[in-house]
């Protein structure tokens, strides 16, 4: 090889490593409650730069701009059309997260994308074609199959040292249908209420626990309150191929409060008093035009605090899981995961996240950079919205639903 072949051979392989060490260029379509979520996340991991945005509020975008010093468009295909844009994280209103998918792969820029997936099973077919077609990779998420704590359950669960898994239960309860709400989110035919907002998350878990491929689903969802007219509980069965089965329970009518199983570590991996209530239905706004001002505050804008250091002290949980292999039990925790066997327990502690939501990160950083294919890749998440709008019929008809789109975790 001669002098000049080796220089560009060289060069090359410099800008290359440059390039996987550099930050990823995101770009964020809606600044509302689950940026703001995100936002300590990104700030605090340097893998990861938000150099532009997109809201329809124009105060919104007016703060990112002096905060950032990038653009703020009102147009999300201008936002995808931007070439300092490498991935797009998208955390609009349920109901425009297809369009927004399908338009940011259009652009060739690979996505994060909040849950649910979609609304229908056609649009999250339509997704996967447009990531297919685009060679991106789109990422589901976040939902708390992404959690340290279930992860490492499903190692010990895959490594097979307790026999097959064949059972999992899975509850939580919390004060989500009392939360601030947009008109939309308690319209069930528009994304709202509990099955669109809170099954991804149970129905990522135990798909990921228990090998992914589902067969059917038996449930039954209730709508209990007369002034929040969408399902705030639900409650399943849902069947796997290979013989194993899950019990899903979740309210979020804000009575009892599921963290009391957690050693009372909110699910976003925060201390909170022991014995704790619910205020939000107390609180909540009398009339809804209060109430949509209450829930518009909580995204991001000029009254919205600066995005604190993270203070997370352990993972991200979901409420009450127990995974049942033939010689043991599995019970993760937010800061392990206990091992019940016969005469004994086993307890494999976790170290504490660093970054809050660092596995959602992982996975960016490693499917932008290293073009490695997430595990809540969209042919995934198509597959958990399958499910969840199975609970959603099988509650209308009272019949099993089977199913048709799942998939096996990747090995």
């Amino acid at each position: 090889m001669n002098s000049v072949v080796r220089c560009k051979a060289g060069c090359a392989a410099k800008r290359g490593a440059a390039m996987n060490s550099d930050p990823v260029r995101l770009g964020v379509i809606g600044l509302g409650r689950a940026f703001t979520l995100m936002l300590p996340s990104f700030l605090a991991d340097p893998r990861i730069r938000v150099v532009a945005a997109c809201d329809p509020r124009p105060e919104a975008r007016a703060r990112f701009t002096a905060e950032f010093a990038g653009p703020a468009y009102e147009d999300p295909e201008d936002l995808c059309r931007d070439g300092a844009v490498e991935a797009v994280y998208i955390a609009s209103p349920h109901q425009f997260h297809a369009a927004q998918t399908i338009a940011a792969a259009d652009a060739g820029r690979h996505v994060l994308v909040e849950k649910p997936m979609a609304l229908h099973l056609a649009e999250c077919q339509a997704m996967v074609a447009a990531a297919e077609a685009a060679r991106v990779h789109v990422i589901v998420g976040h939902s708390h199959s992404f959690d340290a704590p279930i992860r490492h359950a499903r190692a010990l669960i895959a490594g097979g040292a307790y026999g097959r898994l064949r059972m999992i239960q899975a509850s939580y309860a919390t004060d989500f249908l009392y939360r601030p709400r947009r008109p939309e989110e308690l319209d069930t035919a528009r994304g709202g209420g509990a099955v669109f907002n809170q099954a991804p998350h149970q129905v990522d878990i135990v798909r990921l626990l228990g090998g992914g491929r589902l067969r059917s689903v038996r449930a039954q969802a209730g709508a209990w309150d007369a002034t929040r007219p969408t399902e705030g509980a639900y409650a399943a069965l849902l069947s796997f191929e290979d013989g194993a089965f899950a019990s899903l329970a979740y309210s979020g009518y804000a009575h009892f409060d599921g963290d009391a199983l957690c050693d009372w570590i909110s699910e976003s991996g925060q201390a909170k008093p022991e014995g704790s209530t619910f205020t939000t239905r107390l609180a909540r706004a009398a009339d809804p035009a209060a109430e949509l001002a209450q829930r518009t505050a909580r995204g991001y804008g000029p009254a919205t605090a600066d995005a604190a250091s993270p203070v997370q002290r352990w993972h991200e949980h979901f409420g009450f899981i127990l995974a049942s292999c033939e010689g043991a039990d599995l019970r993760p925790l937010p800061d392990r995961v206990m091992v019940h066997e016969a005469g004994a327990t086993r307890v494999d502690r976790l170290p504490p996240p660093d970054i809050p939501r660092r596995e959602v990160l992982d996975a960016l950083v490693a499917a932008v950079r290293h073009g490695q294919a997430p595990l809540q890749s969209a042919a995934w998440g198509l597959a958990t919205m399958e499910a969840c709008l199975a609970i959603l019929e099988s509650s209308r008809t009272g019949a099993d639903v089977m199913l048709r789109h799942q998939m096996a975790v990747p090995a």
